[in-house]
């Protein structure tokens, strides 16, 4: 393409010749130019119409405020009312969690009276209504802070429920209701017929004859408390569970823990013997509460466990 530029006061016409590229590129470029010239009278022209109200602009102007004034209300209004339900759903689930902890809180043991602070024993109740639709976000927020402290409540009663779940289960591991070794029962616990004299006498535990080496387990969790040979009770072990409560066992052939030494229900603490005041292989097995001897047999069969741990 070419271009003759001429002029009248001067006698040679010029002559400038374009490629395709280089036309495309100038023809760009005065498009480009006319763009932003177009753009930056708009902004001056149209700011300043805005600014100074000219009738017609200050019109379109406030149209288009107002279209966005709308969607973006509409868009918080849509927020909030999702919002809105999602709160009603949890206030919903925490009303029902409230019911389960009650119930678990009586399973437990729980007084109801431990479950309130002292100055919501008395006086009325209540809560912030949330509306599900056209809830404020002040609304909001209330019903939300209110959400956090129902729910740390919460977690202080179940926190209290599963200490006094954890007292029940360790009270029951330090109550002897399992066997100390695997035999049939021979003597109980009360008068008898002492074998060595023939003459009437307390029989303060329970006798389980087996054969000699039978291992003898302890019959709850505790600590030894003692381990000795003595007179009557030949080789002795007594483990102490707490609360006064001891359990004691006699005629081992073979102690198998010191003095110190924690246990748990069911490990073998000692070996079945005949050491002692005894007429053949047994172990001897006694309960004592506060030092008073009492009847095995009504904790390792009965209820005695279950009521001696209510009672303490």
């Amino acid at each position: 393409m070419q271009i003759l530029v001429t002029h009248g006061n001067v006698a040679k016409t010029r002559v400038l010749r374009l490629s395709g590229l280089q036309l495309g590129l100038a023809v760009s470029g005065l498009v480009l130019s006319a763009m932003l010239l177009a753009g930056v009278v708009y902004h001056f022209v149209f700011f300043a119409a805005a600014r100074d109200g000219w009738p017609v602009v200050n019109q379109l102007v406030q149209l288009v405020v107002r279209d966005e004034i709308a969607q973006r209300d509409r868009y918080m209004r849509e927020n909030l009312d999702a919002m809105a339900r999602r709160v009603g759903e949890m206030q919903a689930k925490l009303i029902k969690l409230e019911a389960m902890g009650e119930r678990v809180a009586n399973l437990a043991g729980v007084k109801p009276s431990e479950l309130k602070p002292a100055e919501s024993k008395t006086g009325g109740k209540g809560g912030p209504y949330l509306p599900v639709e056209g809830a404020s976000m002040e609304t909001i927020n209330a019903a939300l802070a209110s959400l956090g402290r129902s729910t740390d409540q919460r977690m202080d009663v179940f926190a209290l429920v599963e200490s006094r779940l954890f007292e029940s289960r360790l009270a029951a591991l330090m109550v002897p209701s399992s066997l100390p070794v695997d035999a049939a029962l021979g003597s109980h616990f009360g008068i008898r017929t002492d074998p060595f004299t023939g003459q009437p006498a307390l029989h303060a535990g329970l006798d389980f004859p087996a054969d000699p080496g039978t291992p003898i387990h302890a019959a709850a969790g505790g600590v030894v408390v003692s381990t000795e040979v003595h007179p009557a009770y030949g080789n002795v072990l007594e483990i102490d569970h707490g609360n006064g409560l001891v359990t004691r066992y006699a005629h081992a052939s073979r102690i198998l823990v010191k003095n110190g030494d924690i246990v748990k229900r069911g490990q073998i603490v000692a070996e079945v013997g005949s050491t002692g005041r005894s007429t053949g292989p047994h172990l001897h097995f006694e309960v004592l509460v506060d030092g008073v001897n009492q009847d095995p047999a009504k904790f390792l069969f009965g209820t005695a466990g279950r009521t001696y741990t209510a009672a303490r």
